[in-house]
């Protein structure tokens, strides 16, 4: 094994410092790196393996992790290990792994591993964006044969500018954009956004500001790889078979013939028959078993081409497999409410893809606390996407989320965020379950769709409606066709996938990858216009079944209030160990939630009544008495000088003998006994605190009261 040089390249791109380093970590990899931006620096290390003879996909494996002690951290948990990876780090995998996959050599099959984790977190700079960078570095670097140089960018909306790399707070609190952009020296190549609707014009100068970054960076690639790359491996995607390609490409015109079958499984059925037949054809049956076995292999990979080529060609005639034009939205059918309990809940379908999404309304204890290396922060919204097999008619191992049904879930997630009301308004934690049971494209848009509708029968007043349509395109040469609302077979067989989510004042998320070289501002300006239009249409066929939110929550969610008490009282409200507020939780059927340090409790029930009587409890329990206050207390104990009274749970106050009533008394006892509810007014409250009491003032305010014995 041949050990790397130690080489460095820094430059200053958008007011930071980069710096790129190889050679000193992980030298026995293919390409290691070292990143760093600001004080934040992340490692990234390519690896090959060989393939197995009878693959036929490419096995590349992007993993990255933030260990916790990149910011001096120690994990949670039992174990103190760092255990399954978290939606950041899987969203960050799947940013680097739709960004390379595309450019390495068609046909190109060996096994490819790139593993980046975070070695040190500033607080200001992400380390997520810059992982992505120390990988293209990496695997630009390590000679396998892949595109070239290529970039990565966060981009940010701050003081009514585009900003590269913006700061993590100024980010996350501010910025009407959060873009991260990957791309190489002629053109972009991966899109993810959250926006606070943005037009599309703005959309597209942040994408071109990305882009001249972009080609900074990947000139600093290129600039380390002539000081310590490896000699591009060469490789040759091997040639189909002349014979099989010939005789294959006779069912063209059979094949083009049933590509318009009307039915997703319908149209794949009438496609099988003919590869079946073709494969009897052109494979002898009396052959062995492993000769019989490749020639198989061989020709149904010659009829997946052809099926490629054809569907790509008939797009370009302007004719879809389902007999749309270009422009056509799927029929689209709303059930609302469609499981009558859930707080809220939508049966979402468009053409052969159907969502069914309930929103559930939660307290402020439901918030998701999301701890790394970033400062821990709490969710009060967020989004679960779920995509079984019976929805495309499969049979898989049933397991936990994966990287897509994450990644689409956090698309649309993004796109619902930006017209949620402002959490002092509606304090509510909200939960999205999109369960996907059909499936045929554009299954995340749909669960943004359904997402929306369910959120407005929730209740929730959100400030501007949203839909989502997923847009393709299939370009050859000067040819080209922007396809609205894409088929999973126009996603499979064209350039371009680009989800577009958004009001009808602008976008509030985007996700775009690019299979070709290139896209020009005019096919993307065209695009986004296109988007646009079919999203207005969708808009305006969910506003037609549900036109505005409801003006009450569910009858089963909870009802909340909220009562600001002081500080100093939030001990005593909790009790030792938490008694007084389990009690008075138990007692009231409730959830009580200190929200602050402030004071700032909030009280949660299915029952308003009780929710109100255990709001007015919690403010007697806490309130400071004044005189000239009135309350009904309960007396606690009786001496001969008077009786103590409890006027506020753990608050009493001497009533005098001669307090008790108007008259003269001659035992406490001819008045009240322990246990008997009193109505006194506080006259005296001295300067340790002692509270002195008089149910006789409120007699004589009255007119009543004893008479005065006889002498």
């Amino acid at each position: 094994m041949t050990f790397s040089t130690y080489a460095r390249v820094e430059r200053e791109i958008a007011g930071h410092l980069f710096i790129l380093e190889t050679g000193q970590v992980a030298r026995q990899a293919l390409g290691s790196i070292i990143a760093t931006l600001g004080e934040t620096k992340v490692f990234s290390a390519v690896a090959q393996g060989p393939g197995r003879p009878d693959q036929d996909f490419f096995p590349l494996t992007v993993d990255y992790r933030e260990k916790t002690e990149a910011a001096g951290k120690i994990p949670g948990g039992f174990f103190k290990r760092e255990g399954r990876p978290t939606t950041k780090e899987i969203l960050t995998m799947r940013l680097t792994d739709r960004s390379i996959r595309p450019l390495f050599a068609e046909g190109f099959k060996d096994e490819v591993q790139v593993m980046s984790h975070a070695l040190c977190y500033d607080g200001v700079n992400n380390a997520d964006v810059l992982s992505m960078i120390a990988a293209f570095a990496a695997v630009h670097i390590s000679g396998l044969p892949f595109h070239g140089a290529m970039g990565a960018v966060r981009v940010g909306y701050l003081d009514g500018q585009l900003v590269a790399f913006p700061p993590d707070d100024r980010r996350r609190e501010e910025s009407r954009l959060d873009l991260v952009v990957a791309g190489h020296k002629n053109a972009i190549c991966m899109v993810e956004a959250s926006a606070k609707q943005v037009s599309e014009a703005e959309m597209i100068d942040a994408l071109e500001f990305a882009h001249s970054i972009i080609k900074q960076i990947a000139e600093m690639c290129d600039e380390l790889c002539s000081k310590a790359g490896k000699p591009r491996q060469t490789f040759k995607a091997p040639e189909a078979d002349a014979e099989i390609s010939a005789a294959v490409a006779k069912y063209h015109k059979d094949l083009k013939a049933v590509i318009f079958t009307s039915g997703k499984h319908e149209r794949q059925e009438a496609i099988a028959k003919i590869s079946d037949a073709c494969t009897s054809s052109l494979v002898d049956s009396s052959a062995d078993g492993a000769t019989k076995a490749a020639r198989t292999k061989a020709v149904k990979a010659v009829f997946n081409d052809l099926i490629y080529k054809v569907e790509r060609e008939c797009i370009l005639e302007g004719k879809r497999a389902d007999g749309r034009s270009t422009t056509d939205i799927r029929e689209i059918t709303i059930v609302p409410n469609f499981i009558p309990r859930q707080h809220g809940s939508t049966l979402f379908t468009r053409g052969e893809t159907q969502a069914l999404v309930s929103v559930t309304l939660g307290t402020p204890d439901d918030e998701q606390i999301i701890d790394g290396i970033d400062t821990e922060y709490r969710k009060h919204f967020y989004l679960h996407y779920n995509f079984p097999p019976y929805s495309v008619g499969e049979t898989r191992r049933i397991m936990g989320p994966g990287r897509r049904e994450i990644g689409h879930g956090m698309l649309a997630e993004r796109a619902l965020q930006a017209v949620l009301p402002p959490k002092d308004r509606f304090p509510y934690t909200l939960r999205i379950v999109a369960d996907i049971t059909e499936s045929n494209g554009s299954s995340s848009m749909a669960s943004v769709c359904g997402g929306c509708i369910s959120l407005m029968l929730a209740g929730v007043p959100i400030t501007q409606p949203v839909a989502g349509i997923a847009m393709g395109l299939v370009q050859e040469g000067d040819r080209s066709q922007i396809l609205s609302d894409i088929l999973g077979s126009e996603d499979h067989h064209g350039d371009m996938d680009f989800k577009v989510a958004g009001s009808g004042v602008g976008i509030t998320a985007l996700q775009m990858d690019i299979k070709s070289t290139g896209v020009t501002r005019a096919l993307l300006e065209q695009a986004l216009e296109q988007a646009r239009v079919g999203r207005k249409h969708i808009l305006r066929k969910m506003l037609e079944v549900v036109s505005r939110p409801s003006e009450q929550i569910s009858q089963f969610a909870p009802r909340m209030e909220n009562v600001r008490i002081p500080s100093e009282k939030i001990g005593y409200l909790i009790g030792p160990g938490g008694r007084n507020i389990k009690a008075m939780q138990e007692l009231y059927k409730v959830k009580i939630s200190i929200v602050d340090d402030t004071g700032n409790v909030q009280v949660a029930g299915i029952d308003r009544a009780k929710v109100l009587a255990c709001l007015d409890a919690i403010k007697s329990m806490t309130d400071t008495p004044k005189i000239g206050t009135r309350y009904t207390g309960t007396v606690k104990s009786i001496k001969d000088f008077g009786a103590f009274i409890e006027i506020l749970p753990g608050v009493e106050g001497l009533c005098h003998i001669s307090e008790l009533d108007v008259g003269y008394i001659n035992r406490v006892i001819d008045v009240v006994q322990v246990g008997d509810p009193i109505e006194v007014e506080i006259i005296n409250v001295d300067d340790r605190g002692k509270i002195k009491l008089s149910r006789k003032v409120i007699l004589m305010s009255r007119g009543e009261g004893a008479e005065a014995p006889v002498a």
